[in-house]
């Protein structure tokens, strides 16, 4: 459905992205995770036709981006992270007006209204202005005028920011919902959105993807880093220097616990660098308590882990 190809996008001196590379499939629902500034929604922006890549290409449904764009434009129905949407008109108006605009036939644009507005869950505020719709309502309004011409592929920028949690629940079906008839793409940085929603994840991160995957891969992936829990007793900032100092040794964290312990968390791939770091502890009279690998790293700290300074670069 979808091919990236070394895609790069140049603001100014800037470069947002850098040689992004990925497949999706029809059907899929894929989630963009990253800080803000990571770079997801300038990507989400290249793959609906709305930015051009300053290099690499794009193809969408076997269309290019470049050579072809309105043909990429009709596939794909895009909902930013703030609804383009006009106050004054009232829902079915709007929705009717945005069907003409993406080619929507005036023989089919009623029943096609009507099919949205039932998807979508929007009957009760149909007839209302949408300058009265709360912020939940204006973005299931900003769904349904990114489907309303039936797109192959659906891209969701932020959909659930701002929302309350009743009204996180409900955007969280109404998109497993879109996922029978779209390829739907998802940008969040709400981590517990994205793991309830989506089938396989994209990190990005200072405008590189740093991972990629399904989230029990992505999971693996973290605990064959090496990451090493040691828990030891004495001072926090020699355990730390020991560890900085040890080759092989990547990300430190050190951790005080109750009654003079802590928990020295590193990232540590080789089984030598492993070994040459706990003996360097003891030899720094540092008392090692405990070793133990990280498996069960959840979702949360495996994002910290790709996107925080040295850990996202060597990833």
């Amino acid at each position: 459905m979808i091919v990236a190809d070394r895609v790069s996008k140049l603001y100014g001196a800037r470069w947002a992205l850098s040689d992004v590379s990925f497949e999706i499939g029809a059907g899929e629902v894929v989630g963009f995770l990253g800080l803000n500034g990571a770079g997801k929604t300038t990507v989400l922006k290249i793959l609906c036709g709305v930015l051009w890549p300053s290099t690499g290409r794009v193809r969408v449904g076997g269309f290019d981006s470049i050579e072809q764009p309105r043909e990429v434009r009709r596939r794909s129905g895009f909902l930013p992270d703030q609804p383009p949407l006009y106050a004054e008109m009232t829902v079915r108006a709007m929705l009717r007006y945005t069907g003409l605009l993406n080619g929507v036939s005036s023989t089919r644009i009623e029943a096609r209204v009507n099919e949205v507005i039932a998807t979508c869950q929007l009957r009760e505020v149909a007839s209302d202005l949408v300058g009265w719709l709360s912020h939940g309502y204006r973005k299931r309004v900003g769904i349904a005028q990114a489907i309303i011409h039936e797109p192959a592929l659906v891209i969701l920028d932020e959909p659930t920011a701002g929302l309350d949690p009743e009204q996180i629940v409900g955007m969280r079906g109404l998109i497993r919902g879109l996922a029978e008839r779209h390829t739907v793409l998802i940008s969040s940085h709400i981590l517990s959105e994205i793991e309830r929603t989506c089938d396989r994840l994209l990190v990005l991160h200072e405008g590189r993807i740093v991972a990629q995957g399904r989230e029990d891969e992505l999971l693996r992936g973290a605990a064959a880093a090496g990451r090493l829990d040691i828990a030891l007793r004495g001072d926090a900032e020699r355990a730390r220097a020991v560890a900085v100092a040890t080759p092989g040794v990547g990300s430190v964290a050190v951790e005080a616990l109750d009654g003079g312990a802590l928990n020295l968390m590193v990232q540590a791939p080789e089984t030598a660098a492993q070994e040459a770091l706990i003996k360097a502890l003891v030899d720094a009279g540092l008392g090692v308590r405990r070793v133990t690998e990280a498996r069960g790293a959840g979702l949360e700290a495996v994002f910290l882990q790709l996107t925080r300074g040295t850990a996202g670069k060597a990833a």
